[in-house]
């Protein structure tokens, strides 16, 4: 996968990922922020270059280039790592297909102490570097895990003692009504038609964000968000 920018590296770094190789540009090589990076990137024995202007152009997916750029493993994660977890929720993205609100979903999940982010279906790729960089490096600290189909990850996380909760617009119970507490599984959909019906109604809670007459629904990676805070605030209270 493709790391752009300092803070990505950094945290590929402190997070034990493998790195096969770092570049950085050489107007930049001199600044205390990369003078870091690099230095934990040789005690690692990454290799480091630097690189012009033009290539790093070349290399990086944005407009304005980073000063620094890395290429790693994809962290490795298998179903019997949640088996093992203790009391908490997990967030589910069901074929959130732009990987802005990807990045941002997981972003959500790590700051509100998730166990979990599973990405099923027709999903972004979760390491793909505009899902990484809407992470703010919280997909290469977070347990992630790919999974071909919802009904899969639905079937994985049953056989781990999850409950299911899945998220609807209309006719849910409401978030701040429902008990989020023990080992839950929050199943978001994706942009435009959501969950699918059947899903819906297979599990085991129904959840609903309350809103005003009018509107249809919220962004996904902010419905992300009010869902994973509650679930926060009902299993830190007393």
């Amino acid at each position: 996968m493709l790391l752009d920018g300092a803070h990505l590296v950094a945290t590929a770094l402190d997070a034990k990922l493998a790195l096969h190789h770092v570049m950085v540009a050489a107007d930049a090589a001199t600044s205390q922020e990369i003078t870091t990076i690099v230095t934990h990137a040789y005690a690692r024995h990454v290799p480091v270059d630097t690189a012009s202007a033009s290539v790093m152009d070349a290399v990086s997916p944005v407009k304005s280039p980073s000063p620094i750029l890395a290429l790693a493993e994809r962290p490795a994660a298998d179903e019997t790592a949640l088996a093992h977890t203790t009391d908490g929720f997990v967030l589910v993205a069901c074929d959130v297909q732009d990987p802005g609100n990807l990045g941002a979903i997981a972003r959500v999940a790590d700051a509100a102490g998730a166990m979990a982010l599973l990405v099923t279906g027709q999903s972004a790729d979760p390491f793909g570097w505009k899902a990484l960089r809407g992470s703010m490096g919280s997909l290469l600290r977070l347990l992630t895990m790919r999974i071909a189909t919802t009904e899969d990850a639905v079937a994985m996380l049953r056989r781990a003692g999850f409950r299911i909760a899945a998220t609807s617009p209309r006719e849910g119970r409401s978030l701040f009504a429902a008990n989020l507490r023990g080992r839950l599984a929050i199943l978001v959909g994706g942009e435009g038609s959501g969950l699918p019906p059947a899903l819906v109604a297979s599990a085991d809670e129904r959840l609903t964000i309350p809103m005003a007459d009018g509107v249809e629904s919220l962004n996904v990676a902010v419905a992300a968000a009010l869902f994973a805070y509650e679930a926060h605030r009902q299993h830190n209270s007393v």
